[in-house]
């Protein structure tokens, strides 16, 4: 821990988040090779156990092995307790942690949270971490108590209603996409009580920290005069036309396709549900990789753009899609300065240009994963296969057309990479990369340029 703590003192705020997120890692694999942590007689290779820590610190859901019938019930706990690390933050997990022990939270440990969750200033970082947490927990017991005592209603086996409800709710709320069922939520295929309840439970996870706690702020009424902010209104907004464009996609083009033949309502909830599931939770009623070529496609650019930022996933992010796409509708040749109004505001220039960094690297890096997988696995596996298992990684997802458990160890590391890349978030990554640089002093000549 000493060499740690000099390595922390030494690093930028963004290097230390990453060594803050590596470490997390580091102690969840250490916690997955516990004993009795697997059931009896099962082995685990070092980089599978490797991969179920990033998966689980980066709460993605990709798994190369069977998480009912590797783990134990001593080991799925570990797995709940690793995806709301990873859920909440590790960042918020330890600020929770100072809290609780009565230590002195500094000037460096409030510059890492603002960071971990996107604040531009460190005025009340530590009670907004402790009302995320506070708020993400008693989410996570409302949906587990629904959901155990509906188990419980089937199986009339309290231990097995409670696990799987806990389970179930953790995964969801957090966008873990982990499952002790083996089949995801297939076997809840047909019941449209616990489909709803989850669809909930993921929005809440994947809809971002700060519009939860100022929808919450506006249901008490604790402020006079209350206005939601900009970042609130863009977030829902988005989020919600993602969701339902991404629902008609899939029951269109499904609809004469794997749907054909079902009841209106089995459509309507598999279209919706696996519209949800692609902001960033993994979760999956139907086996998606009986989907059509064209509907795969599009969930795999719907987990790209990903969830909402501050939230517990990762990808682009939902406020970086919205300003790009309104960066193009209010486009002018004619003008120097291209403004964005929206809600009677104008988006910050600055804002502007980090949209077209984050989706500029988040491009060239799911590019280059593509690429080194097709050729490590060298035809193995179709190109929409690894396209929808990089997009699934970068965006902290989990779906996956089958071939995770197949890939070669060099792809295992591709992906690891990604959905780490994916939860630590881009920003943090490109300025990691590059570093501050300080503001030039002088200007050049400008002069125009041909574009297009």
């Amino acid at each position: 821990m000493s060499i740690f703590n000099q390595l922390l003192k030494k690093s930028s705020p963004q290097q230390g988040i990453v060594m803050y997120y590596l470490f997390a890692i580091v102690v969840a694999f250490l916690l997955l090779n516990l004993p009795f942590v697997h059931k009896p007689g099962v082995d685990v290779d070092p980089i599978d156990s490797l991969f179920v820590a990033v998966s689980g610190v980066s709460v993605t859901g990709l798994s190369p092995i069977d998480i009912a019938s590797t783990y134990s019930t001593f080991g799925q706990i570990i797995i709940i307790i690793i995806l709301n690390i990873g859920g909440i933050g590790v960042m918020a997990i330890g600020t929770l942690l100072w809290v609780v022990l009565g230590k002195h939270i500094g000037i460096r440990e409030r510059q890492l949270i603002m960071l971990d969750n996107n604040k531009d200033n460190m005025s009340g970082t530590v009670k907004l971490i402790i009302e995320i947490v506070r708020t993400i927990l008693i989410i996570e017991l409302v949906g587990a108590l629904l959901l155990a005592f509906y188990f419980y209603r089937d199986s009339h086996d309290l231990n097995y209603a409670l696990m799987q409800g806990v389970f179930v709710s953790v995964s969801a709320t957090t966008n873990g996409g982990l499952d002790i069922t083996g089949k995801s939520l297939m076997p809840y295929a047909n019941d449209y009580f616990v489909q709803t309840i989850v669809m909930f439970l993921i929005v809440l996870g994947s809809i971002g920290f700060p519009v939860l706690l100022e929808t919450k702020a506006y249901i008490k009424n604790r402020i006079p005069n209350f206005r939601f902010s900009l970042f609130a209104k863009i977030t829902t907004v988005t989020y919600f036309a993602l969701f339902i464009f991404g629902f008609l996609i899939i029951l269109l083009l499904e609809h004469n396709h794997l749907f054909k033949g079902m009841s209106w309502h089995k459509e309507l909830f598999y279209a919706m549900f696996q519209s949800s599931t692609t902001r960033s939770a993994g979760l999956q009623t139907i086996d998606v990789s009986q989907f059509g070529q064209a509907t795969n496609l599009i969930m795999g650019l719907l987990m790209f753009i990903g969830s909402s930022p501050s939230s517990v996933g990762g990808g682009i992010r939902t406020t970086t899609f919205a300003i790009l796409l309104l960066f193009l509708l209010n486009f002018n040749n004619n003008n120097e300065r291209t403004a964005i109004k929206v809600f009677n505001r104008e988006i910050h220039g600055l804002d502007i240009q980090r949209s077209f960094a984050v989706f500029t690297m988040a491009s060239v890096l799911t590019f280059i994963g593509v690429i080194i997988m097709l050729v490590v696995e060298n035809g193995k596996m179709s190109f929409l296969q690894i396209f929808f298992e990089v997009m699934s990684a970068f965006g902290t997802c989990g779906l996956s057309l089958g071939i995770t458990s197949n890939l070669d160890d060099v792809s295992k590391v591709v992906i690891m990479i990604l959905m780490f890349i994916g939860r630590v978030g881009l920003i943090t990554f490109i300025i990691m990369i590059g570093g501050r640089r300080e503001p030039d002093k002088y200007q050049y000549p400008k002069e125009r340029i041909q574009i297009g």
